[in-house]
């Protein structure tokens, strides 16, 4: 057996502390596949831009940047990784150098092991991500609003591009590996395992502290969205202090309660209790950091997601206009009243062809000296009644602040209007009227106009004399126009027809809610894409660290349980206190994570008039069932070996 076969076969001795390791590099060879794979599709650029290139050079930054981050937090979860694995081998290393090894031969040793792991990481992870490509591409497609798809294509270059950064990637970190195992003495290497612990200490000021600075994050966060305080510095002010918070209770407060229930007689010698809370003392305060960076990196995917998700919604594309048609008319072309009725009539015959329930409202706005646009009470209460929302009654002098858009929709909420009179004057400037504001309403009913008022009748036709700019908007409300792209596709064509082409000024203008709403959902598609693929391998990294922690003192655990178990403990005794500790290892930082993302959340859902929980459960369930297979799995597998080994 020559050097390289015994490098060889340490990995394949090793192959329970390694699995982890190979599995999450495999997986994040698999995410940084998918970008490639996205990014070099030779129809992606043709079917996500929709008439702009923006989108699709926004799509492709995106991967590209994507690819980096994912590299990047590859290289630091691989050397931390490599690190665990070393101080878990240092006896075995002290042995190796005893028995006449150099250190430039075990550094070789090392070397051969990481490349071997990583040559077969990268070919398990191309291998299935092309295996699954159709299926990424269906779901990616989904997400970006390509109707027709996209195809498979055979992805020579992406594969190139993944298995070269990944060969160097692992080139460099086995190179690091060097750089680990200079330290320490023989007999320091040896004896490694034998050295005890320090009993674990906790302070009360930093175990008050944590709270009281997740307490202020929280405040900070909340009160950004909900007094809309637009501050950056607040904002990120808050997400410093969680953070900061989140560390001290995982390093202070998590051993504070820990000591605590060591001092409270009936709880602490209650049946397996004593070993359950004596060994969580020493692992909340080993893996303090670890959970702490768990909680972190989790909350920041799950928040990423859920954003990204939330952006995506059709809601937020209602929000901003309700209406799933909207036709303009101007008046400066005779032919205005003949296109005008004709394309009505189209729209309403293709919609009632087609099955799509709806209603019909129109206005005509004014505008004053100030450039103030004045709408009559009577048409505002058609759209309002198309639209489900009350009725509203006006005297002649009164007027209604009507939001136009999201912030100032959410200003006139918070604020109300800033006063309770608003001077007018007509067009021509010679006459003026002092309106009486009487509120401001809380929907958005006509979008994208600069301060518009709600008059009476009377009042509309008095500003309304001499003013020659008349132009008509028709207002069309569709349940489901989310369904409508092929319906606005025939429209468009129809209204925009050849007979219109020759034309100097077209006097009339026609848009279509749904695609303004395809080509956010392609923008916000690739942040999903981006955010969703980072999450996981957040969320695996993470994963892998508490696999790590949990075997690198499998070797300490086996020594205690065996002593432990010669005095009577029993198969089930075993199995219930190792259960209570892997519990608080995989789930307290899900935990914390899930209470960190729900504060994001609830702060979203004051900037959104949609709800947004069904996306927070989806995510926080579908995480939440990935942690508890994972979870299952690894209880398995770590009591098998505890009781091959102890009982």
């Amino acid at each position: 057996m020559n050097f390289r076969q015994f490098a060889f076969n340490n990995v394949l001795r090793n192959k329970r502390t390694y699995v982890a390791h190979f599995l999450s590099s495999a997986f994040s060879v698999i995410i940084f596949f998918t970008y490639s794979l996205l990014a070099f599709h030779p129809d992606l650029r043709g079917s996500i831009v929709s008439g702009s290139t923006t989108l699709s050079v926004l799509g492709t930054m995106g991967m590209k940047i994507s690819q980096v981050i994912v590299f990047v937090f590859s290289f630091l979860f691989l050397l931390y990784s490599v690190s665990a694995f070393i101080k878990l081998r240092k006896k075995e290393f002290g042995i190796l150098l005893l028995l006449g090894m150099s250190r430039k031969q075990l550094n070789r040793m090392l070397f051969i092991e990481n490349i071997v792991i990583g040559i077969f990481a990268i070919i398990t992870g191309i291998l299935v991500g092309v295996v699954f490509s159709k299926l990424i591409l269906l779901i990616c497609a989904t997400l970006l609003a390509v109707e027709h798809g996209l195809p498979f294509y055979l992805p020579g270059k992406a594969i190139l591009i993944t298995a070269a950064a990944y060969f160097i990637l692992f080139v460099i970190v086995a190179a690091f590996t060097s750089y680990l195992t200079k330290k320490g003495t023989l007999s320091d290497l040896i004896k490694a395992e034998d050295k005890p612990k320090p009993e674990p200490k906790a302070s009360v000021l930093f175990s008050l502290l944590s709270v009281l600075l997740i307490g202020l994050g929280y405040a900070c966060v909340l009160l950004f969205v909900i007094r809309r305080i637009l501050s950056f510095t607040l904002l990120f002010g808050g997400v410093v202090l969680v953070i900061i918070g989140t560390y001290f209770l995982f390093t202070q407060l998590s051993v504070y309660v820990m000591r605590a229930l060591k001092k409270r007689p009936h709880v602490f010698f209650n049946r397996t209790n004593l070993l359950t809370i004596s060994e969580l003392v020493y692992r909340m305060k080993d893996n303090a950091v670890m959970f702490f960076m768990v909680s972190v990196i989790s909350a920041t995917a799950f928040t990423g997601i859920g954003t990204s998700l939330a952006i995506g919604d059709p809601g937020l594309a209602a929000m901003i206009n309700p209406y799933a048609f909207s036709y303009i008319s101007f008046n400066e072309s005779d032919q205005k009243n003949s296109f005008e009725q004709k394309h009505i009539r189209l729209i309403e015959q293709t919609l009632k062809r087609e099955g799509f329930a709806y209603q019909m409202a129109s206005y005509t706005p004014t505008h004053t000296k100030e450039g103030f646009t004045l709408v009559k009470l009577s048409e505002y209460n058609r759209l309002a009644a198309a639209l489900g929302y009350d009725r509203e009654t006006l005297q002649n002098g009164e007027t209604l602040a009507a939001p136009s858009t999201i912030s100032q929709n959410s200003k006139y909420k918070l604020e109300g209007t800033a006063t309770d009179t608003v001077k007018m004057a007509h067009f021509e400037g010679n006459q003026e009227m002092t309106m009486h504001i009487k509120k401001a309403l809380p929907h958005i009913v006509i979008p994208d106009a600069f301060k518009i008022y709600i008059v009476t009748d009377s009042d509309y036709d008095t500003f309304n004399a001499g003013n020659l700019m008349k132009v008509k908007y028709v207002e069309f409300v569709v349940p489901k126009w989310h369904d409508t792209r092929a319906v606005t596709r025939e429209l468009t064509a129809a209204i925009y027809s050849s007979d219109t082409q020759s034309l100097q000024f077209v006097p009339f203008q026609f848009s279509a809610l749904v695609t303004q709403w395809v080509e956010s959902r392609q923008t916000n598609g690739m942040l999903l894409i981006v955010s969703g693929l980072i999450g996981i391998v957040f969320f695996t990294f993470a994963a892998s660290f508490i696999y790590f922690r949990l075997y690198a003192d499998l070797s300490r655990d086996e020594e205690q349980y065996r002593m432990i178990s010669k005095v009577g403990l029993s198969r089930k005794e075993l199995a219930k206190a190792v259960t209570r500790q892997l519990v608080l290892m995989f789930f307290l930082p899900l935990l914390i994570a899930f209470i960190h993302s729900s504060v994001a959340f609830v702060a979203l859902q004051q900037l959104v008039d949609f709800s947004i929980y069904t996306h927070t459960l989806s995510i926080f369930a579908t995480f939440l069932a990935i942690q508890v297979i994972y979870f299952l799995g690894t209880r398995w597998r770590y009591l098998n070996h505890l009781y091959q080994k102890v009982l």
